[in-house]
């Protein structure tokens, strides 16, 4: 291990001391430490003759140390210290302007363990109520977690899509611009988008590139021509353009879609049906003769395919079932008659029962499923027993009141360490549907978190699995479960799981 990884873990052990509430003087010491290794140029040489504790800021305790992670690459001791601090909260030191009291505070007092945990708190006002955590400190994390992202290079889809429509936009409303699509993955509706792929078809390329690049929501341009250009957004977002004739349009359409796997599949189909299948076109026979295809569907229908919608070209069984006329009918918001899982401000929701009502009637829905969270979820404000009781009386008074939308009382109900339920089923029996949810022991072995899970089903007002992997996109990992066992016991038991549609999902 060279100085600058050692300087890099001492550093490390500073915040995680200071995390877990050790002695100031220790924590001072470590980070003088870390800065003292980095700036040595005989490091090495005095590890192996021992004179480490003759450098100013090195006592015994902190050579040995060092001299251990030189041999060893690890500190043993250490090891089992930093197991006992959640991962999620140096991802959340990684954002500006958060330190490690804050972080500790976050952690110790309100059971904030990740950047998802602290994004949904500073968006529903949570810290605000505590002493130093403002309105305008909540403000700055967003900021910083935004800022965090954007260098990640990740982005969740719900925010690439809205920046890529912007440019879209802006783009096919150009007068030289025949047509465009949005393409790449945010077109496959991917839920994590590395950038935006446009393309549009033109006669006149350096004139709608001129109008790319200058667009006023283009923070820099990295690269500039004919048939391509790429920028980089305010909103942090790369983007790239690709011209093209409208001749060619339908295929590199095709193309720059995806994904990699569809298109190599794809490309392989063509070469045994006599045919090469590019960017540039469909093309027949020895003599390459350009098959004409004015848009996706007949690129398809040549290749003896049914329409493969964008979603499902990931080379996942779609070209097969496109050749057998067995693709299935994708999910249409004209399907959704109604939604279950809305939280209100009885809990960590913004708005009332009677306003979530009204919002689900104005879409046109013919039920809103009310569903607050449980009351071991005191960071989200959960429902006590009294609570409960006063929310179905509303409701009840509601129901009376408002015509073409029923309002149904639901929970979300956490599923205890023991995968028990947070109420007794007298008061579980009074709702019309329990989502059952895993917010806490995230580090649970996977076969203790599947039967932990198994176990809440068999509870017979258990009605869905809300958010079965508790994943937060870009911010918290799954845990780990057995989705094959949860599946067949949910089945075993009639217990719906949900597709989460909230896009950090």
């Amino acid at each position: 291990m060279n100085k600058h990884d050692i300087a890099s873990v001492l550093a490390e052990m500073a915040i995680v001391f200071e995390l877990k509430g050790e002695n100031p003087f220790k924590i001072r010491a470590y980070e003088n430490a870390a800065r003292v290794v980095e700036g040595m140029d005989d490091l090495e040489l005095r590890i192996k003759d021992g004179t480490l504790t003759e450098v100013k800021g090195i006592g015994k305790n902190l050579a040995d140390h060092i001299t251990e992670l030189y041999k060893n690459g690890r500190i043993k001791e250490y090891e089992s210290l930093r197991k006992s601090v959640p991962a999620g909260l140096f991802d959340m030191l990684a954002i500006p302007g958060l330190g490690p009291k804050k972080v500790k505070f976050l952690w110790e007092v309100l059971s904030i363990k990740e950047i998802g945990g602290l994004e949904l708190a500073c968006k529903h006002g949570a810290l605000r109520k505590h002493k130093g955590f403002g309105q305008k400190t909540e403000e700055k994390i967003l900021q910083g977690i935004a800022y965090l992202r954007r260098n990640l290079g990740q982005h969740l889809y719900s925010s690439a899509l809205l920046a890529a429509l912007e440019v879209y936009d802006a783009v096919s409303e150009h007068p030289f611009v025949i047509r465009a699509e949005i393409a790449g993955s945010i077109r496959r509706k991917k839920e994590v988008i590395k950038d935006i792929d446009i393309v549009a078809s033109t006669n006149k390329p350096d004139e709608v590139m001129k109008f790319f690049t200058s667009l006023p929501m283009v923070e820099r341009t990295d690269a500039k021509g004919g048939t391509k250009s790429a920028v980089i957004l305010k909103s942090g977002i790369s983007a790239d353009l690709r011209a093209v004739s409208d001749a060619e349009f339908p295929y590199a359409l095709h193309h720059f879609t995806g994904s990699k796997e569809h298109n190599v599949a794809m490309r392989s189909r063509a070469i045994k049906m006599g045919m090469k299948m590019n960017e540039y076109g469909l093309f027949k026979g020895r003599s390459e003769k350009l098959v004409v295809c004015k848009d996706e569907a007949e690129i398809y229908k040549n290749l003896g395919l049914s329409f493969i919608p964008p979603e499902l070209r990931e080379n996942m069984g779609e070209i097969e079932a496109a050749e057998k006329g067995r693709l299935p009918e994708l999910l249409n918001e004209k399907d959704i008659t109604g939604v279950l899982h809305v939280h209100t401000n009885k809990s960590d929701g913004v708005n009332s029962v009677e306003e979530v009502a009204l919002a689900a009637k104005k879409l046109g829905y013919s039920y809103v499923g009310i569903c607050d969270h449980s009351q071991s979820a005191s960071y989200a404000g959960g429902l006590k027993p009294p609570d409960i009781k006063r929310q179905w009386k509303e409701i009840e008074k509601l129901n009376s009141k408002l015509k073409g939308i029923a309002i149904l009382r639901g929970i979300e109900c956490d599923i205890l360490q023991d995968g028990s339920l947070d109420y007794p089923n007298d008061i579980l029996k009074g709702f019309d549907f329990v989502i059952v949810s895993i917010h806490s022991r995230f580090n649970m072995a996977e076969d203790e978190m599947t039967n932990r899970v198994i176990k809440a089903f068999e509870n017979p007002y258990s009605t869905i699995l809300g958010h079965p992997t508790g994943r937060l996109l870009l911010s918290r990992e799954p845990y780990k479960i057995d989705m094959h066992k949860v599946i067949e016991a949910a089945a075993k038991h009639g217990v719906a799981i949900e597709l989460n549609a909230n896009s950090h999902r």
